[in-house]
């Protein structure tokens, strides 16, 4: 695990995007195209509003959706199709192709069926996560399932994740928050042949330390990212006070 800390939000977001654009370069010219994953919330503001200033050549990525709640149409504030319609596809109007969860889909299981299809024959170059307040990736919530290889996944959120949306503002009760969504597996994520995970502010400082310096463990599920050759971490100092030692 690579990682990299920065004073400022700004900073850290532009170095991540560094590294991603790059990663999404080699593949273009390596193969022609480049097959991305997104993330959304708070940790990506940043790094997405670099990337999308990068010159890449758009019409040959195609990016696939991390997460999405369960029975939340896309005209609500919080979706997260939403959130990258704004964020990031309006910004590259030249994507060659974006695959998105939908997660008012009246089967679930049918949804992650159909997504699981469609990823299978991708090779991924890049995945653009963040790490939870209580450890996830994705909304993989602990315990999380390591062993499982379907590439996506309905999942029940705990309290701790539903908590963390409320508190970035996304809803305004704790009820309003959807209790299931539709996730991207653990095991799909590290396919990716590179990670970058960007992990700001002071409440992410435990499951920063829990992620890099703990053991690996399903209770703990970013920590899995040890295991990936290649995942470039940036946080900023707040996100990074709680470990030992200094990159």
């Amino acid at each position: 695990m690579d990682l990299h800390v920065f004073e400022a939000k700004t900073a850290m977001g532009e170095a991540a995007a560094d590294r991603a654009a790059e990663v999404i370069g080699e593949a273009v010219r390596g193969s022609g195209e480049a097959h991305i994953v997104l993330a959304t919330g708070a940790s990506q503001f940043e790094m997405l509003a670099s990337l999308v200033r990068r010159d890449i050549r758009w019409e040959r990525v195609t990016a696939f959706h991390l997460d999405e709640y369960i029975g939340l149409p896309v005209t609500h504030p919080a979706s997260f199709r939403r959130y990258l319609q704004s964020r990031f596809i309006a910004m590259v109007p030249g994507l060659r192709m974006f695959h998105a969860i939908r997660g008012e889909a009246p089967d679930p299981q049918a949804e992650c069926r159909r997504l699981g299809e469609i990823i299978r024959g991708a090779r991924i170059d890049l995945a653009c996560i963040g790490i939870g307040e209580n450890g996830h990736i994705a909304f993989n919530d602990p315990p999380a399932d390591f062993e499982t290889k379907e590439p996506f996944l309905v999942v029940e959120l705990d309290e701790a994740c539903r908590r963390q949306q409320l508190g970035e503002g996304w809803f305004k009760s704790l009820d309003e928050v959807p209790t299931r969504a539709i996730s991207m597996s653990v095991h799909q994520i590290l396919k990716a042949r590179s990670i970058v995970c960007t992990v700001p502010d002071e409440r992410k400082a435990k499951a920063l330390r829990g992620a890099v310096e703990g053991d690996v463990t399903p209770a703990v599920p970013a920590s899995i990212l040890q295991r990936h050759p290649s995942c470039h971490l940036f946080a900023d100092e707040p996100a990074f006070s709680l470990l030992r030692r200094r990159p």
